[in-house]
């Protein structure tokens, strides 16, 4: 079991005038309306610091507070290895199935809380996304002003991103690049999910074969954009979706949720994507570059 967490936030103006009740009901579906509402009885919901009702209706502006319970988080590998420690940066070799930031029934079984309890003084910030099941490569600031120094390489594309990803067919061109624009796609219970999107934020991806098998392919992809799930989208877009993607299909959009069952999500595992090697200018002006040699699905042999 791990510790609980309180979750904070204040009352937005499109709430005003909601009871707690309809608040945590409409905002968080994740939960039914009789869990909400048994929550809410049982004290685990503080308004401005108090202990509230089901009926009280909310002023924008207030402060709410969920006081969740100690819960037992999924098992997940907890181990990574730190590929490059420096003053300004770190860059380690997360694991797949490791979730980065809490999120998803994850608190404690995450790289952040692991790297909170080994560097308790200044904890790294991530400065990219990586997801759930995806390994390799993840880059991390020890300050705030590195994380502005990084951040501003990231919007200035001068951080280079190089991944390995095992897809589905063995009909692309050698090399081919993908710019399908990537937004949010109306999803159940989460609200939205990101997928290809006409009117979405622009990204890039360039694509280089390095082996085809019977009717898989390994890629080598790299990217200057970092958009959520770019390369899985992306290259389900390209009619070559991830080996064992339980999300993304051909045309760059999330699998029709079933009538009954498990709900696809973003963090599912299965699929094979890993990030091998990253570049980027240090402030002293020296080029890095860090390399996580891939696992056996991705070799060339």
């Amino acid at each position: 079991m791990n510790s609980g967490w309180i979750y904070r936030e204040h009352v937005p103006r499109t709430a005003d005038g909601l009871t707690v009740l309809d608040y945590y009901t409409q905002r968080y579906q994740h939960s039914s309306r009789a869990e909400w509402q048994s929550r809410i009885q049982a004290g685990q919901v503080l308004l401005s610091g108090v202990t509230t009702t089901i009926a009280t209706r909310l002023v924008s502006g207030q402060e709410l507070a969920y006081h969740r319970p100690p819960w037992q988080e999924p098992a997940v590998p907890l181990t990574f290895a730190v590929l490059h420690e420096d003053p300004d940066v770190l860059v380690v070799a997360k694991p797949a199935g490791l979730p980065v930031l809490p999120g998803g029934g994850f608190l404690e079984h995450t790289l952040l809380w692991q790297l909170q309890q080994r560097y308790p003084q200044d904890t790294p910030i991530p400065i990219h996304r990586l997801g759930r099941g995806t390994s390799g490569l993840l880059l991390l600031a020890r300050s705030p002003a590195v994380r502005a120094y990084l951040s501003q390489q990231m919007r200035g594309h001068h951080i280079r991103k190089t991944y390995r990803a095992l897809v589905q067919g063995t009909a692309m061109r050698d090399h081919f690049t993908i710019t399908q624009p990537i937004g949010k796609q109306p999803y159940p219970v989460l609200g939205y999910v990101y997928g290809a999107h006409p009117e979405g934020a622009f990204a890039q991806s360039e694509c280089k074969v390095l082996r085809r098998r019977a009717d898989t392919t390994v890629l080598e992809v790299s990217i200057l954009t970092g958009r959520p799930h770019q390369i899985r989208i992306h290259l389900a877009t390209a009619g070559y979706p991830l080996v064992g993607d339980p999300l993304y299909t051909i045309g760059g959009r999330p699998i029709a949720p079933p009538a009954q069952g498990k709900l696809p999500v973003p963090g599912d595992c299965g699929y094979h994507l890993h990030a091998e090697r990253l570049t980027l200018t240090q402030r002293s002006g020296a080029p890095l570059t860090v390399v996580c040699p891939p696992p056996t699905e991705l070799t060339e042999s």
